[in-house]
This record gives C-alpha cells, structure tokens and sequence, in this order.
C-alpha cells in the first residue's frame, strides 16, 4: 500500500475516508526538522550551508513513515499546498533519504489539494508532481535570514538592554508599528470644534434632523465653529430666521458585497465580530480544513473556482429566491503578486450546508464556518438598491443652510445574508429614513442644539487592524501573520487590553534601539523589498543564496558597528531619542527632567530585566522611579497619604503596582509593601492603580493577617495568594499548614475567629484533593458515549466543571451542576480537547516512557 504523509492526524483521518484500505495514511505532526539554535547551523562561510535536525518530538513520527516505506516502496507528499507545506514535505524527503528508507526504487510524489473533499483528493491523486524546489528554496532562504537576524541581533539586545528578549526580521517591523502608534497617540493634542443641528418639522407634523452646513453664506467646514461663543451664534442666526425646503434630491444608489475571504480579511472580520484573535482564528480555520469543511486557509487569492460559484448562485436561489441571484457571475481577481500564495479563495467545500447542519460542536469553530459561508454566499448575491435622498433647507437671505440626509432600502440583496464589520463605530447620518418633504414648504423649528466635539487620537491597532496595516506595506504573508503578532505578546512586548495592543517599556526601549542602530532593518520599505525578493525566489526568478549573501554582507557589518558600544552609550542615545515622551512640559513650566522627589537629581532613562524606567541620578540617596510612558502614568509613584506619621506610597515594580509603608533607608532596606490584588475571576476583582486610596491601601498593608490564636495552638492568618485570598494554620503536630480557600475577596479583612476555625476543622476532616485522596464529584453523569470513561461535574477552584479522563471543561457561569445533562457535557468536553490540542495526553505518555527506561537501567 501506498504511503501517504499529511501534516496532522485530523487531516489524516478525513483523506482515509476517501482513499479507504489501499493507502496507509500517516501525520507527520508539522515540521519534522529545524536548525538547531546555537552557532553555525547557518553556515556563512561556506555558502549558507544548513544543518538540519530532527526534532526530539518528530523522531517517533519520522521512524513510523520509515517503518511503514518498509513494506511499500512508494511515498507520497500530501502536506498543505503552500510553502510551508512544500517545505515540510521536502524535510520528510531528505530525513527519510538519510535514513535510507527512501531508496533508488522508491517512487516519491507530492500531491495538493486546495480542499479536502472526495473530489479534490482523487483529482490530486490522479495528478501527482515533484516536490517544487524554488517554493522549497524561498523557504530556505526565509528560514535562513530569520535566524541570522534572531542569532546575531537577539545577543546585542541582551547585552546591551537587560530584559529584552529577542529581535526578528518582520516582528521587529511589525513591533515599530505598535510603538510608533502609541508615540502618535501620547504626542497628540485635542483640538476643540463645534458643530449645530436642528430639529425641524414638516407642515404634516413629521419631525426630521438636520444640521448646519452653511453660515453667513460660508460653506461652513469642520473646524470653522472654534468654540461655544461661535456655536451660540449659529444657533441665534438660526432662530432669527424663518426656514424653507429649499431643495429635494433623491438619487438611486447601490451597494456592491464584500470579495470572499482572503487570510488577512478572514482575520480581521473574525476579530472585529467575535474578538477572536489571530491565531485563535487560524487554528479555528485550521481544523475546519481538516475536517474537510471548507478550502484551504492561508491565502492571499480571492478568485472562486467556475464550479463553486455555480453551486452558490444555486444555493442562493434556492434558499433566497432567483431575484437574489445577478444576471452575471461575479468574478473576483487576485491582488497578490506572488501566485505561490494565491490560493483559491477561504469559502466552504459545500454551498449548501449552513453552520447548523454540519452541526459543529466548538464554539469557534461553528461561529468562524458560520461567517465564512455566509460572505461566500453574499459574494455572489445581488447588490443592495438604496434611495438616497438630500434635502437643504435655509433662509430666504441665503445666510444660513442646514441639510438633512437619509436612505432607504429599496431590495436588500446581499445585506440579507451579511454585512461586513467595521473597525471602529462610525456614525451615519445616510442611514436614517426621512418623512416626506417637499420643495418649498416651511420647516418649523422644535429645537437647535450646540454640540461640542474634540478630535480623537489615531486609535491603538487590535489584531485586525495591524494585520490589515502590515498587509498595506507589503509586511509578512498570509502563513506569518498570527504567528508575528503571537511572537511579540509572548515576548512580553505587547500586551492586549480590550481587543486592542499596547506596547510595554520593555517593546518601546527596543525599537527605538532598534531604530537608532539598525534602522535598515526595520524600515517598512526594506521589509517588504525583502518580501517582494523572496517572493521572486518562489517563483523561480532570483537565486536564494545571492540573496542571502547580499543580506549577510550588510548585516553582519551593523553588527560588528555595535559590538563595542558601552550600555552607558546606548542609554544616553535611548535618552536623548526618547526626550518628548519621557520628559514632556511640566504645568508650572519647571525643568521636567529635574526629579519631582528630591528637586536636586535628574532624571534618567535606565534599564532592568522587565523593560526601561525613568529614575533619579541622585540614586541611592533618592529612591524615585517611574515608568517611560511619564508622569502621572499607570506605575508612576506617588504618595497616598500619611498613616501613623508615615508615608504610603503607590509604587510599581518588576512585577506590578504595589503599595508601600514609608520609603527604603539604611536603617529600613525592606518596608512593608504589598501588591495590588489582580483580578482572579468573579471572586477576586482586581484593583486598578487610579482606584486605591489611603485607606485601601492601609488595609492592604495589614496583610498577613493575624485572625487569632487557635483554640488547640498556633496562629491563624489570612492573606491573598496566587489563587486569591486564603486563611492558613498549623497545629504543633501538623508537617504542615492548613490552607483553606475564601470565597469572598472581602473575607481577608474581616474573616473572625469563629469561622476560621470552622473552615479548617471542615478542611482537615475532608483534605479533598490533597495528596492521597480524590475529590468527590458533584454529579455522576455516567460513561462517555462514544469513548468511554466516567464524565461527572467536579467542583473546581475556579468553579464547577466537567470532568472526564485527563480533560477538566469549566462550566459556563449560567449553567448550574444540577442541570448539566450528558449531550451538554459531550459538547464541553469536545470543545476542550480541541482547544488543548490534546497536549496533556501525550506529555503525561512521555514522563511514563522515561520512568519505564530509568527502571530498566536500574
């Protein structure tokens, strides 16, 4: 039997439904090999050699492709129809080849499919080719560059800004767009503006709105009403006059459907309805491919094959009626210059199924097929018709003119189905429905109303919206997107604040770094130069190696230029760059680099482990300290008041903000502190810095608290952990303490005697899952209908849940243990274990082969 090799065991087991007993179809679980990271696995002397390895995790996969070629001398590559894909099934060539169980005799083919169906899979199969060697050469060069830049810059940022963690080709790039949006945003300045409008009424009663454009005969524009005065004297040339419909003009309008979904435009639309983040989405998508449900899911191409929008103009006319479907097809054309990544469009496999038959137990899953079947549909629909109309209504002088706007729809189309998303609320005065109005009849003034607006800073990038940003400059590909901006969260340089990324000190220090010492490499032009190369290597066009000794020359040239540069020299060059944001115009017009603690010392970038912070140069006698993003800012100290003549500070440090009895001296190097409580579920809401006060923090500061002497020996205290708030006592016999959890946030203050003592006789008589002993379930729903095993609801730490084998799924808040039922149990658990990706299995397997072999040796 043939040997078939995809990348996942998803994927394996929907194509052995349609290739049945013949084949022997195996996963390679993703990339089998990769460089090693330490020096020389990219060998620049000697033509950008590279010394591949198998990874620890892939031998066991690689071995059971070796074993299954022994008994068929035939192979064939069915990795995903991109370049990873391609690259993926190179590695399993050359590591097999090296193993010797490819041989002369072995025939190797490389097939692809753009989607996992019956009828794509036997058409790959009847048409196989070789693996594509200037797709595999991008790859290389991709892989190539990455880590000579990672390799070389990464242990310049190490010793020269302690706490940074890494530096990349395109994540550096992508991290200088979230910082230099954050440098726009605090270097912005509101500018104030006013506009009017009037609520008027036609002869027939029928109120309408509409606001003033024209002023003294001036078109007014949006900044010409500067303030109230100004407003107030629109308003009172309003009500002096009396107002006519001057003019009534409806004009016919259309309203054309989105193209079907592309990687990029997948990601922004799923994080703009749902939140969802990148790769969050990806790996939605992911398994809805595998499972065969819908194309293939990195893309730059927005083309639709000729027999998949046949099959959605009849799904459309069959669920919507034919006058939704247009007299001609709609054809969409790629926008991607390099058809290596122009795929077919993301749509799904069958037009006809909708989210609710192929019934899809996950939650992401099911929303993210739902979205793409339905902008698939809506592709193909009808256009929306609207009637827009406009209506001016002024004086007679001509010195004042308000306008009134509104749209009606006059046949749906494809709004029927869907509407694309918005990434950020725009108000649209078009999309009101006006009365009937006529030419020339009076408007009677209700009400005419000032309103005062400000203008808005550029808004922080989400996810969406970068994506969309780097797409614009040319930056990363549809296979990278997710994983750059996982990379710069993971590396603690971005954090996620309500759907939207916010650069840390520590992402903000190293691209101005970054900018002031290796500015070529991340210049967005640079970057997508570089893209546009590679993508000409895919292509066949440009040798990978040239291309890389051209990057390498430059490069290693920066490098050496830095090598001898002292931290002292790159912090007075961070200082100096960094000048308007850390040390803006103070109020009072004081030098706001002299330090506001001592009023002698000044004020000085330096660095940590976790980032930057601005501090006295008077230090160790002035312990002041504040953030970079300035004065006034989260973490910024400051007194709180005085408790029993000392001072109470709010401090932030390496791990947050904290509160603090007095300040460091030689007599008191450690004074009481205690960090904010951060938010750990309902129980325990977290305290934000702008909301503690002195008497909070006072009572913060009394923890650990001392509850009292127990009845039977030793002192009972109660204090927040890790898990929020707990209370704590051992018996003089006892190896330990006794801890037992609280379920109110408030019982850490005020807990009494009483219950402490309660709560610990209930704790040690039922230790409940201390070691030795099992939790006893809420609820015993019984065995798992398909795979056996007890499911039964537990009750958790973080509330209850649904256990079954080694999978724990937390209850939705609504639902109550009572009323769990096993098909609702089912569905948790199937979600869990998808998101999991079942790694808890296969980790507890691997520490009980290790044991086994440690016991033999013995």
């Amino acid at each position: 039997m043939p040997v078939v090799v995809v990348e996942s065991p998803a994927k394996a087991k929907t194509i052995n439904k349609y290739l049945g007993s013949d084949y022997t179809v195996l996963a390679s679980y993703g990339h089998v090999r990769d460089l090693p990271p330490k020096d020389g696995s990219v060998d620049t002397e000697n033509g950008f050699d590279m010394k591949w390895e198998v990874a620890s995790d892939s031998r066991k996969h690689v071995a059971a492709i070796a074993d299954a070629l022994k008994n068929d001398d035939a192979l064939i590559l069915a990795t995903d129809p991109d370049r990873e894909g391609e690259a993926i099934s190179w590695h399993l060539k050359e590591a097999l080849t090296k193993r010797r169980s490819i041989k002369k005799s072995t025939d190797v083919k490389r097939v692809t499919f753009n989607a996992i169906t019956k009828a794509a899979v036997t058409e790959a199969m009847a048409n196989p080719r070789d693996i594509d060697a200037p797709l595999v050469e991008a790859y290389l060069a991709r892989r190539a560059l990455d880590y000579l830049v990672g390799f070389n810059l990464s242990p310049v940022l190490w010793r020269k800004l302690p706490g940074a963690r890494s530096a990349g080709r395109v994540q550096s790039v992508c991290l200088r767009l979230i910082v230099e949006r954050e440098m726009e945003i605090e270097a912005f300045r509101a500018r104030e503006y006013w506009s009017v409008k009037a609520l008027l009424s036609t002869p027939r009663g029928q109120e309408y709105e509409a606001r003033l454009t024209v002023l003294a005969g001036k078109k007014l524009d949006r900044y010409d009403l500067e303030n109230e005065t100004q407003a107030e004297m629109a308003v009172q040339a309003i009500t002096s006059r009396d107002l006519t419909v001057q003019s009534v003009e409806a004009k016919p309008a259309s309203r054309n459907p989105s193209a079907p979904f592309m990687t990029s435009t997948l990601q922004q639309e799923a994080s703009r309805k749902f939140g969802m983040g990148a790769r969050q989405t990806m790996n939605a998508a992911q398994r809805l491919y595998e499972a065969g449900h819908i194309t293939y899911m990195r893309t730059d191409g927005i083309d639709m094959a000729p027999e998949a929008v046949d099959q959605a103009r009849a799904a459309i006319k069959d669920r919507y009626g034919a006058e939704y479907v247009p007299a001609e097809k709609r054809i969409y054309k790629n926008k991607a210059k390099n058809a290596q990544e122009a795929h077919e469009c993301i749509r799904p496999t069958d037009m006809t199924k909708d989210a609710a038959s192929l019934k899809i137990s996950d939650a992401d899953q099911r929303k993210l097929y739902d979205l793409i079947w339905k902008r698939t549909l809506a592709c193909q629909m009808e256009s929306a018709r609207l009637e827009r109309t406009t209506v001016d209504v002024g004086s007679a002088d001509g010195q004042v003119v308000l306008r009134a706007t509104g749209q009606v729809v006059l046949f749906d189309g494809f709004l029927r189905v869907y509407e694309e998303g918005r990434d950020d609320a725009v108000v649209d005065d078009d999309d009101k429905r006006l009365p009937q109005i006529m030419q020339g009849e009076k408007a009677d003034k209700r009400s005419i109303t000032p309103d005062q607006h400000f203008t808005q800073p550029p808004p922080r990038y989400t996810e969406a919206t970068l994506v969309k940003k780097m797409e614009e400059l040319g930056i990363g590909r549809p296979s990278t997107y997710a994983s750059i901006i996982t990379t710069i969260q993971d590396r603690e340089y971005v954090r996620k604040e309500q759907n939207r990324l916010i650069p840390e000190d520590k992402g903000r220090i190293v691209t101005i770094f970054l900018l002031n010492f290796f500015k070529r490499y991340v210049e967005y032009d640079f970057t997508a130069a570089l893209e546009n190369e590679l993508d000409d290597v895919s292509a066949g066009e440009k040798d990978y190696k040239e291309l890389l000794k051209r990057f390498w020359r430059d490069f290693s040239a920066a490098i050496s230029e830095t090598s001898d540069l002292r931290i002292t020299e790159v912090l007075d060059v961070l200082d100096e760059a960094l000048a308007p944001q850390l040390y803006p115009p103070r109020e009072d017009g004081s030098d706001p680099r002299v330090c506001p603690k001592c009023g002698q010392g000044r004020l000085h970038l330096k660095t940590s482990r976790t980032g930057g912070f601005v501090g006295c140069g008077n230090y160790p006698e002035c312990t002041y300290t504040r953030p970079i993003a300035g004065e006034g800012a989260d973490g910024d100290e400051r007194v709180l008041g005085e408790h029993e003549g000392e001072e109470i500070w709010l401090k932030s440090g390496r791990f947050g903000p904290y509160v603090q009895r007095g300040e460091v001296t030689p007599d008191n190097k450690k004074p009481p502190r205690a960090s904010l409580p951060k938010a750990k579920g309902d129980f325990l809401p977290g305290w934000s810095p702008d909301d503690v006060t002195l008497e909070k923090a006072v009572t913060l500061l009394t923890l650990p608290r001392v509850v009292g002497m127990h009845p039977d020996g030793g002192e009972v205290k109660s204090n927040l952990g890790r898990f929020g708030p707990f209370i704590m006592h051992q018996l003089p016999d006892e190896a330990k303490p006794v801890y037992v959890n609280l379920k109110d946030f408030q019982d850490v203050f005020e807990i009494g005697m009483n219950r402490a003592v309660e709560l610990l006789a209930e704790k040690r008589a039922n230790p409940g899952r201390g070691r030795g002993s099992a939790a006893k379930p809420l609820k015993e729903l019984g065995e798992h209908p398909q795979d056996g095993g007890m499911i039964a609801v537990m009750e958790g730490r973080y509330g209850p849940y649904v256990k079954w084998e080694k999978v724990n799924a937390t209850l939705p808040k609504d639902v109550e243990p009572d009323a769990v039922t096993m098909e609702m149990a089912v569905a948790l658990i199937a979600e869990k274990s998808a998101k999991s990706g079942g790694k808890k299995k296969t980790a507890a397997k691997k520490t009980t082969a290790k044991k086994k072999t440690a016991a033999k040796k013995s």
